[in-house]
């Protein structure tokens, strides 16, 4: 057999795989070519997907804000719709009124429950609360110092946050 007669395949040199070396140069620039772009993209898809996430997240936010009083709106309907009709019947008896004012009041202070707004209203005695109570006055009162004696206006929450603080008068020290 001649050189001549030899297979292609017996005539191929080894490769660096082959022996075991490590790869050209110009194959690992290649491989790493390969993963650069590989990684750009995951980084573009990556960065479009939090791109979108925080765009998602603006609208609903401005949504939230746009509507948060929607359902307040909603439950407030009522009221005016029942202070309308007490105008539209300007000939009814006192007694009639009387009786309209309290189903109104009642159906504004369900308005108020529903959307978390909760009375502020200390009985006398209670401990004087800086956080919720506003003290108009002292004066001084058989009880102890620094306690409700009375609410001249009642106080608010909205979710235990102050809406406005109730006004209070507070006993003075003895």
């Amino acid at each position: 057999m001649t050189p001549n007669d030899a297979s292609p395949e017996s005539t191929a040199q080894p490769t660096s795989a082959d022996v075991g070396l490590p790869p050209s140069p110009e194959v690992q620039l290649a491989e790493l070519q390969a993963k650069h772009t590989e990684m750009a993209d995951a980084y573009l898809r990556a960065k479009a997907e939090v791109e979108n996430i925080r765009r998602r997240s603006e609208e609903e936010v401005s949504k939230a804000r746009k509507f948060a009083v929607e359902s307040f709106a909603e439950a407030m309907l009522p009221v005016r719709d029942s202070l309308e009709a007490a105008i539209a019947a300007p000939d009814a008896p006192v007694e009639k009124v009387l009786e309209g004012v309290h189903i109104t009041l009642r159906q504004l202070a369900q308005a108020l429950e529903r959307n978390k707004v909760l009375e502020v209203n200390p009985p006398a005695g209670t401990k004087f609360d800086p956080h919720q109570h506003q003290a108009i006055s002292m004066v001084p009162a058989e009880q102890e110092a620094n306690t409700v004696v009375s609410v001249l206006q009642k106080g608010y929450l909205i979710a235990d946050r102050v809406l406005r603080p109730a006004l209070v008068t507070v006993a003075a020290p003895k």
